[in-house]
């Protein structure tokens, strides 16, 4: 039987509910409420890579600009900006031309609307800086502007498989309705992608409940249990020999 090479994400409790990690090359989609704790877990992997495992990442923030995200990486204790001055990290501002504002970033995706601009984009920068990792953060909002679900499908597959052919073990981020039992926004990105892994947020009593669960992973053997997980000063934390119960 073949062993499949993984791509370790760093992020404590979680490669030892998957055998280790994720299939190296292969696509995943991280889905949850607003607030789940989905951008933590994409930098937290880019991150990780970064620094624990010499394998350079790209981040194309298609919600918030690349300042924010730096901003909001800093209260981490990561430095995005020295990880770019390395080389190790790249930041692509799908955001700012598609709300009509300049944008200073080294990266910048001109034309949001089209998906062979931003892949032409990712080659050269994978070409650049030897990218071994990926994030798309989000999908959600390329699914609004593109508003035709079968075509969504089929974008996103080219952008996962071009992904996969350029040896990028990938995250697609996505936003789900609160109270919704969907595990995707549009029914078609956990299709397109190689394993699901749902970050929940929900209220029990008084309190909102972090947890975690891999709805599919394949050709992985994985949890099928809910494990709880907190968001700490140094990110994501998940206790993999825990349990959420009724969650």
């Amino acid at each position: 039987m073949m062993m499949l090479e993984r791509c370790p994400s760093g992020i404590p409790g979680f490669d030892e509910l998957c055998e280790g990690g994720f299939i190296r090359d292969r696509t995943y989609l991280v889905s949850g409420v607003s607030g789940a704790g989905k951008t933590i877990f994409a930098l937290q992997f880019l991150v990780n890579g970064a620094k624990e495992y010499n394998e350079p990442g790209i981040f194309i923030a298609t919600e918030e600009r690349p300042q924010n995200i730096r901003e909001y990486a800093s209260t981490f204790g990561w430095e995005l900006e020295k990880l770019e001055d390395e080389n190790m990290l790249a930041l692509v501002d799908a955001t700012s031309t598609k709300i009509g504002l300049p944008s200073d970033e080294k990266y910048v995706d001109i034309r949001p609307f089209d998906t062979r601009s931003l892949l032409d984009q990712v080659i050269s920068i994978q070409d650049e800086i030897g990218a071994r990792r990926a994030v798309v953060d989000s999908t959600t909002s390329i699914g609004f502007m593109i508003n035709d679900v079968p075509k969504f499908r089929i974008e996103l597959l080219k952008i996962s498989t071009t992904f996969e052919i350029l040896g990028l073990t990938s995250i697609f981020t996505c936003e789900i309705v609160e109270g919704s039992q969907a595990i995707s926004r549009f029914g078609v990105e956990n299709i397109v992608t190689e394993g699901t892994v749902v970050l929940r947020f929900e209220r029990s009593g008084n309190v909102r409940i972090r947890a975690l669960e891999i709805v599919k992973m394949r050709g992985t053997k994985h949890s099928y249990k809910i494990h709880p997980f907190e968001i700490t000063d140094n990110g994501i934390v998940i206790y993999a020999g825990e349990e959420v119960i009724g969650v």
